[in-house]
């Protein structure tokens, strides 16, 4: 039988394999069959051949918004541009560049809820999800199902706002910028990233060390661009206020330094007509005033020179919006709920402090902070208590033992986690709200006796006779009042405990090398924890300047449990393995939880207003907008 021209390549490779020859109608036949087998098995076990350029990438699961869609649910297509949106913030600014641990920058130009008025990314988040990506700079993602990879293919439209195309180079070079001479937690996020390289015209790979991090590809996602023609990486990490040059759909306009900085939209705005910009960022001008105390704000925010004011302290939440402008309508309170679990506000204590290197001493600390006074008189009742680090959510230990996931990954380390958290029993203590709750008082003091300490004269001495002295360090005057009401039942026992209440530039520094005994800190949590957990427990984090481990958590166990949770490849194994790190860090008893709001308080003067629907995360401020007659 005659060979025809493609029937012979399949000839050659069997006669290479040993088979028989001449090849016979049969032999080829089954020499289809094996090279198709081949070929699906092939495809089945090399996952790159299945990675398609997409629009979107989730962490777990699908998307929401499927290629075609036309705007995000929580922003209106149809809101009118123009107006200009004032807010304010406490303490001031030396620094217009965010992503350097000198200085204090200034807010708005990358960061917070969808707040990238300067600097963009190379896709951007959408807060109807727990984390999912959309295009942006990049205008296609490309990653295999192990996630050894990912590819960014750069959008040929976009721009920075000096009219220079972002290409491959830009990002190649934030990339290396970050990582080197930015904030901390830029080189722990890209640690697993191994090389980078070009690829043709438009595209960027980033090639990982292992297929552990899955959280990565959508980390290198949200990596801010910088212009490579407009930053000298050898100054970088030096405070400067020469206004930045970025992408984003503003850009600075006036900067009076630690007073206020105004954005001005850019005419120009390369991406004013994505479907993740549509109904976004509706303002033409957005001033931060700056203030030292929140008073002074606040006063300001009643004289109507600031729009909008997010409320944190209950007691001026029930009792100070009682003005005209909130009788008559000019100025509305809402709240707003949002699906995110609550997080943790407390009071760190520094284990690099011999006396909170002790667990009892910070058990102790737990046991005598009194939520139940301080809710009744200096908050209305308005405040929860907080249980957990991921509180309000399925990503919470408490009320839940451990299930077999759990248990798998703690099995190395036996003596990690007390039973009462193992089991999902523990709650915060409770007292009688009197302030002066002897069965707590009693239940602290025993575990300070139990590490060493003794009463004489009234106050808790060590061994060697020192008292039992710290100091409490505040930022605000809602943070210190809380602080005093904690130092008052410390003394009940004999505890020396101090309260400083210093500026912002002080605190900054302070907080940033570790120089404090106890101090108030807040640590949100999202609905996929993931990389930004390494810079604030593991112990790398801990000797680590600027990191977020205040406490100085050194645990393996932690350590493990962050490893997990950012290798997580379902939800399942996500909700385990954060679970064991609630667990881990409740029984260290690391921070004295304090409390949380209901929902997300606002006030805002009416001329500016917002869409309907809120997101998953709450409130969006960058789809507001002006009411007529403030906007066009």
């Amino acid at each position: 039988m005659r060979i025809t021209f493609f029937q012979r390549p399949i000839c050659l490779a069997m006669r290479a394999s040993g088979a028989r020859t001449p090849c016979s109608v049969f032999d080829l036949v089954r020499a289809l069959g094996l090279i198709l087998v081949s070929c699906v098995v092939t495809l089945f076990l090399d996952v790159s051949a299945w990675a398609e350029p997409r629009q979107s990438i989730a962490m777990h699961g699908s998307a929401r918004y499927q290629p075609g869609f036309t705007h995000f649910d929580y922003a209106n297509p149809d809101a009118p541009k123009g107006g200009t949106l004032t807010l304010g913030v406490l303490g001031s600014f030396d620094s217009l560049n965010p992503f350097i641990v000198k200085g204090n920058a200034v807010s708005g130009l990358r960061g917070g809820i969808a707040e990238d008025n300067v600097y963009e990314s190379l896709m951007v988040r959408g807060y109807d999800e727990p984390f999912t990506l959309y295009a942006l700079v990049a205008s296609s993602i490309d990653v295999p199902d192990d996630r050894s990879r990912v590819t960014f293919e750069i959008d040929p439209r976009a721009h920075f706002s000096d009219g220079i195309p972002i290409t491959p180079a830009d990002v190649i070079f934030s990339f290396e910028t970050l990582r080197e001479h930015g904030y901390p937690s830029f080189k722990a996020n890209y640690a697993d990233v191994d090389h980078v390289e070009r690829i043709g015209e438009h595209g960027v790979t980033f090639v990982f060390k292992g297929t552990s991090n899955r959280e990565l590809p959508l980390i290198l996602g949200l990596m801010p661009i910088l212009p490579k023609h407009a930053t000298n990486p050898d100054t970088f990490e030096n405070t400067s206020l020469v206004p930045p040059v970025g992408s984003g759909p503003y850009v600075v306009a006036d900067v009076d330094p630690g007073r206020q900085m105004t954005l001005k939209r850019d005419p120009n705005y390369w991406g004013k007509d994505l479907a993740v910009r549509r109904g976004l960022y509706n303002f033409d001008v957005i001033r931060y005033d700056y203030f030292r105390d929140n008073t002074n704000l606040f006063e300001s925010f009643k004289k109507g020179d600031i729009d909008f004011i997010s409320e944190g302290d209950p007691a001026r939440w029930s009792q100070a919006y009682d003005f005209a402008a909130v009788a008559d309508g000019r100025v509305l309170k809402e709240s707003f709920i949002s699906g995110l679990p609550k997080g943790m506000v407390g009071f760190a204590m520094n284990t690099r402090r011999p006396l909170f290197a002790n667990v009892r001493v910070r058990e102790a600390m737990v046991r005598l902070f009194d939520f139940e006074w301080a809710n009744k008189n200096l908050y209305f009742g308005l405040y929860e208590r907080t249980q957990s680090y991921f509180d309000g959510s399925d990503l919470a230990s408490t009320g839940h033992p451990v299930d077999d996931r759990e248990k798998k990954l703690l099995a190395s380390f036996p003596d990690a986690v007390a039973p009462q958290f193992l089991s999902g029993a523990w709650r915060a203590p409770v007292t009688d709200g009197s302030g002066r709750d002897r069965a707590q008082l009693k239940a602290g003091l025993d575990l300070l006796l139990a590490a060493g300490f003794h009463l004489e004269g009234g106050q808790l001495k060590s061994a060697d006779g020192q008292p039992l002295r710290f100091e409490i360090l505040t930022l605000t005057h809602e943070q210190e009042r809380i602080a005093l009401a904690f130092q008052r039942t410390l003394k009940a026992i004999g505890i020396d405990a101090s309260v400083r209440n210093v500026d912002s530039s002080e605190y900054d520094k302070r907080e940033k090398t570790f120089d404090f005994d106890m101090t108030m800190w807040s640590w949100p949590a999202s609905l996929s924890p993931g990389n930004e957990q390494r810079h604030r427990w593991t112990s790398a984090a801990a000797s680590e300047q600027g990191s977020y481990n205040l406490p100085g958590v050194q645990s393996p166990a932690a350590d493990a449990a962050i490893e997990a949770l950012v290798g997580a490849a379902t939800r399942e194994d996500l909700i385990a393995a954060t679970r064991v790190l609630d667990r881990v860090l409740l029984s260290g008893y690391y921070v004295v939880p304090l409390f949380h709001v209901p929902g997300q308080w606002v006030a805002h003067w009416a001329r500016i207003t917002h869409p309907q629907r809120s997101s998953l995360f709450g409130l969006v401020l960058p789809a507001w907008w002006a009411r007529s007659g403030d906007a066009q």
